[in-house]
């Protein structure tokens, strides 16, 4: 099994590297690529465990664009996550990251909910290689006990349209796609069917795109045929995988639900060694 699109405790996951390996081992997956969000600070770790485990380690990242005021969350595979210039790039990722829970705080006491900005954002603080998020803030309601869960944190007060929700701040997926190019990776479009905006496929092929996620928990079996074509359409290579994050605030993602097909995966690590976008 290929699974191309997991997270951990470096960004929102919950399981720390070694031990998203360690389930990845038990799940029978033979290729892993950790994903964070923003960041690379788990690659060395999972990199390490996968060793151990015998399974095949591919470096990633997931780093998160902004278009028209949307986040389009673009994957970054094969990546140098000791490139200097990623790692610059990213620290200003980080920078926003920090800002946007100081600013989600201070909405929520607009509304009597007082939290301590310093505290959610201490491990972030701590530590530069770690992500923060959104479900930071969500954990920190729930263990206040304004809510049950994260998911209804994110429902009364965090999801886009809600009374805290900040809209995000970052670079252009086309700034992505050379950031992570110049870092010798590959990039492709996260969960396009989640991002709805199948008209912005083409004007991103044009600017550097080189792959879609057509494989993915969110996606049903139609969509992903539907992004296979198009995938084929624009000469594009397919990632895929099930966007662990151990996490019910995330979905009902299990590690390895979705594998994606060896002739994918080669395809993919075709398009890199070629350097190109075109095979």
């Amino acid at each position: 099994m290929i699974d191309l699109h997991t997270h951990t405790t470096a960004s929102d996951g919950r399981c720390a590297p070694a031990e998203l390996v360690a389930r990845a081992r038990n799940a029978g997956i033979t290729v892993l690529a950790v994903t964070d969000h923003d960041t690379v600070g788990g690659c060395e770790a999972a990199d390490a465990a996968c060793e151990r485990a015998g399974i095949r380690f591919v470096s990633g990242i997931e780093i998160t664009a902004i278009r028209l005021g949307g986040d389009v969350h673009v994957l970054g595979y094969f990546i140098d996550w000791k490139s200097p210039a990623l790692r610059s790039f990213l620290a200003e990722q980080r920078v926003r990251r920090i800002e946007r829970v100081r600013q989600i705080v201070a909405r929520l006491a607009l509304h009597g909910i007082e939290l301590d900005a310093d505290a959610i954002l201490q491990p972030g603080l701590d530590d530069s290689t770690k992500a923060a998020g959104r479900p930071w803030v969500a954990r920190a309601l729930m263990q206040a006990g304004h809510v049950a869960t994260t998911n209804e944190a994110f429902d009364r007060w965090l999801a886009r349209g809600r009374p805290a929700f900040v809209p995000r701040s970052g670079a252009s997926p086309e700034e992505v796609f050379r950031r992570i190019h110049e870092s010798g990776g590959i990039a492709s479009l996260a969960h396009p069917g989640l991002l709805g905006h199948d008209e912005w496929i083409g004007e991103f092929v044009d600017a550097g795109l080189d792959a879609i996620e057509a494989y993915h928990t969110g996606h049903d079996g139609c969509m992903t045929a539907a992004y296979v074509s198009i995938a084929a359409r624009f000469s594009l290579a397919i990632s895929g995988g099930s966007d662990y994050h151990a996490d019910d605030s995330h979905g009902a993602a299990t590690l390895g639900a979705v594998s994606l097909p060896t002739e994918h995966f080669d395809r993919l690590e075709r398009r890199h060694q070629a350097g190109t976008r075109q095979l």
